[in-house]
């Protein structure tokens, strides 16, 4: 059973990690895409 209790634990972190990624990732990008003079 600790196995699987230190698994999740793992897993919800890396979720977490992953999707503060991502978040931050969509702000930049959406920031950027605001910026008036990029290409294309």
């Amino acid at each position: 059973m600790a196995f699987f209790t230190s698994a999740i634990g793992t897993l919800q972190t890396l979720v977490i990690a992953l999707g503060a990624g991502l978040g931050v990732w969509g702000v930049v990008n959406l920031l950027e895409g605001y910026g008036s003079d990029n290409p294309g």
